[in-house]
């Protein structure tokens, strides 16, 4: 501790005191600077940085509680340590309340004591400041970029919301940041701390989905080889998301909204249940009210989940963004790929505004991370962005006449084919789910990836 070369403020008005515990700390190898009263220590405060504070409780003029009050007004996170007579104690007990760290008495072992609750101080407040940065961290790595109203009011809505164990439904289309919300609900809440677990609801076979949700035991199905914690349990004190939940077969719906009603599962083939303290956030690129009118999503857990509804706009609908999106993902890249791209220049600025942006901030991403590795360092030009916009002309196929089944037929394979086969990004780019194209892939025929 001592090679950490901290600064402590020593103030008691007894001088046999004071030089006895400044010799102490210094013999430690800290850096100690030693006042006798109050008031001016409290001015050589204000004008330096310090570790830790330790004064007398009575001195005259300023007492150390009022110095304590004062201190904490200036930093609330500083130590303090206040150093007391046998009478004092209860006076010292009250200033626990008000902050101080902690109090000892002037003894016979004051400096043994001392140097130990001094030791235990700095390694609190060090512990405190590792936690600061690491929220502060978190916060930066999940924080939602944008200065327009509806952005704002989204932040401002997160920030109420995130500290409550209130259900949270998020909404938008592919690509405009569900997750991101939703990972910065969990990390702006007391459950920071727990697990946060996501289940893509669209991407399990549908007779998976009960056993990763809930466990299984062991011989329950054919391939349950042995006991397995769901999801539910894995998250339990933290938060899970439940991502494209409009996916969920009715069925497991059912037993989602036992779940979320009784707060308890069973494992698939188990009879005991397993209390649960899950928070859930759920995602949905679909418009669930719309699902439940045409009986593909069950009333009561629409209501269940619709506690909080954020509802994300499409980057369309966000043009003042973009600049600063463009601004924050070049520097991304820069970090991540050891670039030194310089910025975007206005007249490329100009068409990726114009661009329509079906694939949202995802797409945006990726296209300038493109541009930003193919430029290195200097700015990205206009050169360096070619879009496509989804295919509606006659020229590719759409002609007056075709069936609607022929035209979705059409539509997915030419942006198949736009997307080079890969079916996750297909998907996206259609906003349907990965098991709907899989689904219609089959019916045409194809069954290999």
């Amino acid at each position: 501790m001592s090679e950490e070369k901290y600064k402590i403020l020593v103030v008691d008005d007894d001088v046999h005191i004071l030089s006895s515990v400044v010799e102490l700390l210094q013999r430690r190898g800290y850096i100690v600077k030693a006042w006798a009263n109050g008031a001016d220590a409290l001015k050589y405060f204000k004008n330096e940085t310090f570790h830790l504070i330790i004064s007398d409780i009575k001195m005259p003029g300023m007492t150390g509680i009022e110095l304590l009050d004062k201190i904490k007004e200036i930093d609330t996170a500083i130590p303090f340590i206040l150093m007391t007579a046998y009478g004092d104690i209860s006076a010292a007990v009250d200033a626990m309340k008000k902050g101080a760290y902690d109090f000892i008495e002037k003894s016979l072992d004051l400096l043994d004591r001392l140097e130990f609750t001094v030791n235990r101080a700095l390694q609190h407040r060090c512990l405190i400041n590792e936690n600061t940065i690491l929220k502060d961290t978190l916060q930066k790595r999940w924080q939602y970029i944008g200065k327009s109203s509806s952005i704002e009011l989204i932040r401002q809505l997160v920030q109420k919301i995130a500290p409550s164990k209130s259900t949270v439904l998020i909404t938008g289309e592919s690509g405009t940041g569900k997750e991101l919300i939703a990972r910065s609900i969990h990390f702006l809440s007391n459950r920071h701390n727990g697990s946060f677990i996501k289940v893509n609801c669209a991407a399990l076979p549908e007779g998976l989905i009960e056993s990763e949700l809930f466990g299984h035991k062991k011989g329950a199905f054919t391939g349950a080889l042995q006991n397995r914690s769901g999801k539910f349990e894995l998250a339990s004190g933290g938060t899970l998301l439940l991502d494209e939940i409009g996916e969920m077969p009715v069925g497991v719906q059912a037993k989602l909204l036992r779940v979320l009603q009784e707060k308890e599962v069973s494992k698939v083939g188990g009879d005991e249940t397993i209390e649960v303290d899950v928070r859930i956030i759920a995602t949905s690129n679909r418009d669930l009210e719309l699902e439940v009118k045409k009986n593909n999503f069950r009333e009561d857990l629409f209501y269940r989940l619709n506690v909080f509804h954020i509802h994300l706009p499409p980057l369309r609908e966000r043009l003042d963004d973009i600049p600063i999106l463009v601004d924050h993902f070049v520097e991304k890249c820069n970090s991540d790929n050891g670039l030194n791209v310089t910025g975007v220049e206005e007249s490329a600025i100009k068409k990726i505004i114009a661009y329509s942006w079906p694939g949202n901030i995802r797409e945006l991403e990726n296209a300038i991370e493109r541009s930003a590795v193919l430029t290195m360092n200097g700015k990205i030009n206009a050169e360096m962005f070619s879009f496509k916009n989804r295919i509606h002309s006659e020229e590719d196929g759409l002609k007056p006449g075709m069936t609607i089944a022929e035209a979705e037929k059409n539509l997915i394979f030419k942006t198949l084919e736009f997307c080079n086969q890969n079916r996750t990004k297909t998907s996206e780019m259609l906003d349907i789910s990965i098991r709907t194209l899989r689904n219609k892939l089959n019916e045409y025929g194809v069954q290999k990836e």
